[in-house]
């Protein structure tokens, strides 16, 4: 839709680097501001937060080299080349490194793990939401054809330049798809952090609801080289997608009938 924000001498400005990094500082800003209520020291949740967006960044890339390792093992100089360190990267790639330094670091610095977690999981959505703008002002991550009143059709050259975006077809616009889940996803945390009941409840439901709310979008995915089973039916994505809210449920299962193990901090309650 508009995949470049504006361009000043030789520096070209993208909307989705600019609206990524707009949805991350937003998402570090009110894991921050939450924390207290968790009993947590908001300026160690901000650093935590800057190091697992660096290593998510990192882990997203990584993931990419190994998905297209056919590609990168042939032109192994692409790997550290100004396009590849320019791309986003896929997001479960990022997610496995965010959710690694929350590990290290919350055992190192003797911080409740489930509790942190969970100040990420709501944050995270709000981050997110305006993340999947981005890609939709790229024409990134676009969906299959589509004649239905929600298509959206992609005419600027740039964005087939850029990423590959078909254009002058109406397409399932899944940028906006998953954008709005996330933002549904982030209320409904918002609201549930109010009543928090034992530390790991928020985390465990962020992983189950964007478990269903990836897993059921793959299916209107159109974008090409996402690794796919089953004669075309069934994507990689959808197979973490599955693993995430099996992971979230035994989770939730699991820290509800042994809350001590994961008591949760005065002030959860949501007074602020």
């Amino acid at each position: 839709m508009h995949p470049t924000l504006f361009v000043w001498g030789p520096m070209t400005v993208y909307t989705y680097g600019v609206l990524v990094a707009l949805g991350v500082i937003l998402a570090l800003w009110y894991a921050r501001h939450i924390a207290p209520r968790a009993g947590l020291d908001p300026d160690r949740i901000w650093n935590l937060g800057i190091y697992m967006v660096l290593a998510g960044l990192v882990s997203a890339k990584l993931w990419s080299v190994v998905q297209y390792w056919e590609f990168y093992s042939g032109h192994p100089r692409e790997i550290l080349s100004l396009s590849t360190l320019q791309t986003g990267g896929t997001f479960y790639g990022g997610l496995a490194g965010a959710v690694l330094t929350l590990a290290l670091y919350t055992h190192f610095r003797r911080m409740p793990f489930l509790s942190a977690a969970d100040m990420f999981a709501v944050a995270g959505p709000l981050g997110h939401a305006i993340g999947r703008a981005g890609c939709f002002a790229a024409g990134c991550c676009w969906g299959k054809a589509t004649w239905l009143p929600v298509g959206v059709t992609f005419h600027d050259p740039a964005a087939a330049a850029l990423v590959g975006t078909p254009l002058g077809v109406p397409l399932h616009p899944t940028q906006l798809y998953e954008g709005f889940a996330e933002l549904a996803n982030f209320a409904l945390l918002v609201w549930l952090a109010r009543s928090r009941r034992f530390n790991g409840q928020l985390f465990a439901l962020y992983l189950m609801l964007y478990g269903l709310e990836r897993g059921l979008i793959e299916f209107v995915r159109g974008d090409p080289d996402r690794t796919l089973f089953l004669q075309g039916r069934m994507s990689l994505m959808q197979v973490i997608s599955l693993a995430l809210i099996l992971l979230g449920a035994w989770l939730w299962s699991r820290v509800r009938q042994h809350p001590a193990a994961a008591p949760v901090h005065a002030g959860a309650a949501g007074k602020h």
